[in-house]
């Protein structure tokens, strides 16, 4: 079946979703040690969460980019991240579902989240495609996601370094077997049509 242009995969149980960000060792450490993001992580700021671990791959260069050399899963409430959706505004604006820029740059101002689609990535980090979410916290939802949201933090900056020399060595076959199993992620209609620029 073909993958359609726009979906949320994710690593996901009945309660939790799992995101990915990367961090210095300063934050992502001791994020892992407490299972909650320490004083440094800055509440105020955007920070951006990845349900795709390619994509994060990618963003973090498999954990060896200066800033990003703790690669964390964060475990957090299915009930959290879709608060985080219906809260959404597209980063970008897009005919057809704003009524017109002046519209869209309120909502923006407004919303506590923001959703990006940026291309999936493969074991060598080349660009599919179809496209995987980004999404933005700020404001309310970044604290929510610190303090309320967060059920666990893994570091799985080894994973990805096996992963890597796996992909490097050729052994794709042994590299996609260890790959976090993300699958289709359940979103009522109305909210993804919000969400589909």
């Amino acid at each position: 079946m073909e993958e359609p242009q726009r979906r949320i995969r994710a690593a996901h149980s009945e309660s939790t979703i799992t995101v990915y960000q990367a961090y210095s060792r300063e934050i992502g450490l001791p994020a892992v040690r407490d299972g909650r993001f320490p004083a440094a992580w800055k509440r105020d700021r955007m920070t951006w969460i990845k349900p795709s671990f390619l994509w994060m791959m990618y963003r973090c260069g498999w954990g060896s980019k200066e800033g990003q050399e703790t690669v964390l899963a964060v475990e957090i409430s299915r009930d959290g991240f879709e608060w985080a959706l219906r809260h959404a505004c597209l980063s970008s604006y897009t005919r057809g579902v704003h009524p017109d820029r002046a519209t869209w740059q309120r909502q923006l101002r407004r919303a506590p989240t923001r959703v990006q689609w940026d291309p999936e990535r493969d074991l060598h980090l080349r660009p599919m495609p179809y496209r995987s979410l980004q999404l933005g916290l700020s404001g309310e939802a970044a604290r929510r996601y610190a303090d309320e949201w967060t059920v666990s933090i893994r570091d799985v900056t080894p994973l990805a370094r096996e992963i890597h020399a796996l992909v490097s060595g050729g052994d794709l076959d042994s590299a996609a077997r260890l790959l976090p199993q993300e699958h289709p992620y359940p979103v009522e209609d109305e909210v993804l049509a919000l969400l589909h620029g």
